[in-house]
């Protein structure tokens, strides 16, 4: 008896052991961003979610600030079920902003939570403005009828990040019911794309300092991915509902492990949930066949959009039996594409970024074709993930042709000292002008009378004149 007994606790020993030495490893695994403002607005203490963050209340932290050029109001959600990012909202009926400290300078994550609801004094799915992040216009005239979760990626060159709110005229108002600004992860837009014309196939460099947004986020044949299982708190959808239906495609999945390499993608790039599972075209599609896997999205013309491919083979028997075409509106986008050449490895991930200028049509459509390289024995087509996100248009904007026009300045942060300097300036502007105006109009006084005195040139005959006017030479 003692002696099952002194085995047993040698066994809870050696478990417990087990267990502790590893909390090292996995703590080390989960991303740590330099930058991490989680903050539920309007709230009064802090907003605990299933995923294990926890979001702040926007009033007194030291690391955020919130101006407001005005009145703004904290409601709490009559409902008693609603989520905890739900149960709070800050409204602004004037210009409004919040200014976050930024420790790591680079490429952030932005995401802006607007859930509507009503109180006797708001209903939230009236409200209509605009939202500015470092002079990028976020939002323009925007309505959130639904709940909707906007996410965005920006490249900060400053110590400092204000997220402005303002209402798009003086009978609207502004609300947000949670912000996140967290530090990307270095690889997350680090490798130049392939530009995609309907000539060519060109280099696309700098990505990281451009700003997006993400309107996609799909995980090809598989199932719904939440942020608990995201190491970036991402949600993934299935891709069923944008697959054309004449597809010819199979569904995969793995339960192996996914070989992540140093120089690949890596969890922040995209979760293990993604590349566990994908669509393929089978074998059986024959050679010269125009079977093909189509997804297409609804987009807004004018923007060139980023179209991010995750691949993972983890449906071939062995490497260099997987060759097949990527089209993009109909444009060859990557032709014998062959996943083993880029990972030397099965089971291992790997993305593609393709940029694409969309002018004129309103959809942007993404298919999968077999190569000529391929045999009807192999796989002949294989994706595992796709994002695509709006890129900003010429004017450094995500929303609208042109920046909204607000004041020059911000009058949050402008004091008695900088209102004197304005008007000091604004004055001395007006002035310069006036006598820059003067000094024109008496030039050209000047310029009339000596034309007028002028002898006419003598090569220029009598008919040519015109009584009552003054002929221009």
């Amino acid at each position: 008896m003692a002696g099952r007994r002194c085995a047993s606790d040698l066994a809870d020993s050696l478990v417990f052991f087990l267990l502790f030495s590893l909390v090292p490893t996995q703590s080390a695994a989960i991303f740590s961003p330099p930058d991490d403002h989680l903050i539920a607005c309007g709230a009064t203490s802090a907003a605990a979610l299933p995923d294990g963050r926890s979001f702040l209340s926007d009033s007194g932290l030291a690391t955020t600030i919130l101006r407001s050029h005005g009145r703004q109001f904290s409601l709490s959600n009559p409902s008693a079920d609603a989520d905890p990012l739900h149960r709070t909202a800050r409204v602004f009926t004037c210009p409004s902003s919040y200014e976050f400290d930024i420790k790591s300078k680079g490429v952030h994550l932005i995401r802006l939570h607007f859930y509507p609801f009503q109180t006797p004094e708001f209903n939230l799915s009236s409200a209509r403005f605009h939202v500015l992040a470092s002079e990028i216009t976020l939002l323009s005239d925007f309505v959130a009828p639904r709940p909707l979760l906007k996410e965005y990626f920006i490249n900060l060159k400053e110590e400092k990040l204000v997220i402005s709110f303002y209402p798009a005229d003086r009978s609207s108002f502004a609300f947000v019911n949670a912000i996140e600004v967290v530090s990307a992860p270095k690889d997350l837009i680090l490798y130049p794309a392939r530009l995609v014309k309907a000539e060519e196939v060109a280099k696309f460099d700098g990505l990281s300092k451009q700003a997006f947004e993400t309107l996609y986020r799909v995980n090809v044949g598989g199932p719904k991915v939440t942020p608990f299982n995201d190491s970036l708190w991402r949600t993934w959808i299935p891709d069923g509902v944008f697959l054309k239906p004449s597809s010819a495609s199979e569904i995969v999945s793995y339960s192996g492990r996914i070989k992540y390499q140093e120089y690949g993608a890596s969890r922040e790039v995209a979760p293990d949930h993604v590349y566990n599972t994908a669509r393929v075209i089978n074998g059986a599609v024959r050679s010269g066949s125009n079977y093909s896997m189509t997804w297409e999205f609804p987009v807004t013309p004018g923007y060139k959009y980023l179209i991010r491919m995750h691949f993972c083979d983890i449906a071939s028997l062995t490497l260099y039996q997987l060759y097949f075409n990527v089209y993009i509106n109909g444009y060859m986008a990557y032709e014998d594409f062959d996943l083993s050449d880029s990972t030397r490895l099965l089971a291992s991930p790997h993305y593609v970024d393709f940029v694409l200028d969309v002018d004129i049509t309103e959809l942007l459509s993404i298919s999968i074709q077999p190569s000529n390289q391929s045999s009807p024995l192999w796989i002949r087509g294989l994706l595992n993930g796709l994002e695509i996100m709006k890129m900003n248009n010429t004017m450094g904007n995500l929303d609208d042709e042109s920046p909204v026009i607000l004041f020059s300045a911000n009058p949050i942060k402008r004091g008695l000292g900088a209102f004197l300097r304005s008007l000091t300036c604004g004055f001395a502007f007006v002035s310069l002008s006036a006598i820059a105006f003067m000094l024109f109009l008496r030039w050209r006084s000047e310029q009339r009378s000596h034309a007028a005195w002028s002898p006419l040139p003598v090569d220029v005959s009598d008919s040519k004149l015109t009584p009552g006017k003054l002929v221009n030479f």
